[in-house]
């Protein structure tokens, strides 16, 4: 923190001309009496310290030398080896002093030029929470830069997922008509799974994209911002001139003015390497150094295997998105793009919607809704017939005979269902048949017979019963004939005549 120089002057006049020491100057100026200390210093006066006696004094010799042979041991673990020689103290104690005695050397970094079109610096951003429907979901943005001309490609994703990731890449080589030979990468999981001291395995989807685009991706050491600061700088730019105080309604809309944001003015912004050219007119120079696209793209889509229950829906990404109905208890494989969701059974696209970043949507393809409906009512239409024909299989030739004639098969099978529960499956049975051998096949002419038969039997009018839709109540029950009843008395009698004629 910078002095002023009236606070400056004001305690180099009280400590010469007053004499006060470094506390009654901080006391008396407001200020703290390191920055009094640091004034003086500055100032060459010579200012005794005070050093308070310490119960670890006995262990600084050994502590130094620790620290010489090992510069980055961790103070807890100096701690333990004071201790196991009878130190006694607190943790927080030992990480002062290890802070104080620890040998430190300042670092000199090269400035780093690169040649146009040589490289590019890629990383994530994390920018909150973005609320979409039902779902809170983390906003990242995807950040790259070409090192020579600064140029940014800027692009906002609901999460990190590798496909992403790549998505990103493949945007910004589009856009930029060109590819470059070198991009940096840190440690993200995006790009790189594990590291064992200098060994480094890439995330394979990466190192496949990379192999289809022929460029190198290359890891910067870890904790070493500076080797990528211009990717560092440049979310530090988004975050400040484009970000801060954006009022943007959704994800489209937010990456709509992204854009917008990328060619303008980030893209008018005067170029670190000479002032008299924008970031714009350097990547022109700097275009036809990158190489070129490749002839056909890599997919990119997420990919899941998903399993289709009893309901024609697929799950993924905490949505439930519709397939064809003939489709239910399968495996089928799930294509996602950013604003896609492709359903495929095998190579063939079987369901392509409009892909929802909210949580517990039912997206649906009329058509998958409509067929399954359609099918339902042939299901209902098709139990009736079966119904219908165990009870008066006489049926089923007036059904050919109304289907020949082009008439509505519903409505008749609905009008035999209807005299079959009125009338029970016998009757409809014999006037059926009636009705046919007089070449009236139509259901009013069976009931114009059962209604003769009705009137002749003296009968009323039977009101029908509706009984629940059970299965087992449509079995067709056949009559027992009684004529053996009729023989129970038979022999009886004929022993009764025998015995009159002796």
């Amino acid at each position: 923190m910078t002095v002023p120089p009236d606070i400056e002057a004001q305690i180099l006049r009280a400590h010469d001309n007053e004499g006060w020491p470094i506390g009654t100057i901080a006391t008396q100026l407001g200020v703290h009496h390191d920055v009094v200390a640091r004034v003086l210093d500055k100032a060459g006066v010579p200012t005794p310290k005070v050093v308070r006696p310490c119960k670890l004094d006995a262990f600084v010799p050994f502590i130094k030398e620790i620290l010489k042979q090992f510069p980055s041991l961790r103070a807890t673990r100096v701690r333990d080896m004071c201790m196991k020689r009878g130190a006694t103290g607190s943790e927080s104690t030992f990480r002062r002093l290890v802070r104080r005695l620890r040998p430190r050397s300042a670092e000199a970094y090269l400035r780093l030029r690169t040649l146009p079109g040589e490289q590019a610096q890629v990383d994530w951003g994390h920018f909150g929470k973005l609320t979409i429907g039902r779902a809170v979901r983390a906003l990242v943005a995807f950040v790259i830069v070409l090192s020579f001309s600064r140029r940014i490609f800027l692009r906002f994703y609901v999460g990190q997922q590798t496909e992403n990731f790549l998505s990103g890449h493949a945007a910004a080589f589009a856009k930029w008509g060109g590819v470059p030979h070198v991009i940096l990468y840190d440690n993200l999981k995006s790009a790189v799974l594990e590291r064992v001291g200098h060994s480094v395995r890439f995330n394979p989807l990466l190192l496949a994209f990379a192999m289809h685009h022929r460029f190198e991706p290359r890891p910067v050491a870890v904790a070493r911002g500076n080797e990528k600061g211009r990717v560092e700088r440049s979310i530090r730019y988004v975050r400040e001139s484009f970000f801060a105080g954006l009022v943007f309604d959704g994800l489209d809309d937010l990456n709509r003015k992204a854009e917008e944001w990328c060619e303008g003015p980030a893209a008018s912004r005067l170029w670190v390497e000479d002032k008299s050219l924008t970031v714009a007119q350097a990547f022109e120079q700097e275009r036809s150094h990158l190489l070129p696209l490749p002839a056909n793209g890599f997919p990119i889509d997420e990919r899941r295997e998903v399993s289709i229950g009893k309901t024609p829906y697929a799950r993924f990404d905490g949505n439930d998105y519709s397939v064809p109905h003939h489709l239910v208890q399968r495996i089928l494989t799930v294509l996602a793009s950013p604003s896609r969701v492709r359903i495929l059974d095998g190579s063939a696209v079987v369901a392509d919607h409009a892909r929802s970043y909210s949580r517990g949507d039912q997206v649906e393809d009329q058509r998958h809704i409509e067929a399954l409906v359609l099918a339902k009512r042939h299901s209902h239409k098709h139990r009736g017939f079966d119904r219908l024909y165990r009870a008066a299989p006489s049926s089923e030739k007036l059904i050919e005979c109304l289907a020949e004639r082009g008439e509505n098969l519903g409505s008749a099978t609905t009008q035999l269902l209807q005299m079959l529960d009125e009338f029970g499956g016998g009757d409809l049975e014999a006037a059926i048949v009636d009705a046919l051998s007089k070449g009236a096949p139509h259901p009013h002419a069976v009931r114009h017979i059962l209604e003769q038969q009705r009137r002749k039997a003296g009968e009323k009018p039977r009101t029908p019963v509706r009984l629940p839709d059970d299965p087992q109540l449509d079995v067709a029950i056949e009559p027992h004939s009684l004529a053996s009843y009729d023989e129970i008395g038979q022999p009886a009698k004929k022993e009764q005549e025998g015995g009159d004629a002796r």
